[in-house]
């Protein structure tokens, strides 16, 4: 008996699934909304960050990348011009109340390549 069960159980799951996978036609052409695709594709990373605004951007995107990205705090970092450069320091939250209580980091004004620094 209890086959019985799973085998009816079984033909209802695979009679929705067909039933789901089938397309109701429009009934006129006044009726079907337009199908819109979006077929945009994510920019690549800017080639530069002569701002601060962009040195702060190319840091965001660097994080993500990283396991532990939860722990900085990008909205707080601090940048200081140094010509052909940006120096970016970024917040952790696991290191307060220590010091440094910041992470740095390089960011290239011509690349916007980001390189981690040490920090004593």
């Amino acid at each position: 008996m209890r086959l019985n069960h799973l085998t009816i159980l079984g033909a209802l799951i695979a009679a929705s699934a067909v039933a789901s996978c089938q397309q109701k036609p429009a009934s006129s052409a006044s009726d079907a909304a337009p199908v819109v695709v979006d077929n945009t594709v994510a920019s690549p990373p800017a080639t530069g960050a002569a701002t601060e605004a962009a040195a702060r951007t190319a840091i965001s995107r660097y994080l993500q990348g990283q396991p532990n990205a939860n722990l900085y705090v990008v909205d707080s970092a601090r940048a200081t011009d140094l010509g052909a450069y940006w120096q970016v320091l970024v917040p952790r939250t696991d290191w307060a109340r220590r010091m440094p209580n910041r992470a740095a980091f390089e960011v290239n004004k011509q690349t916007g390549t980001v390189q981690t620094l040490l920090v004593k």
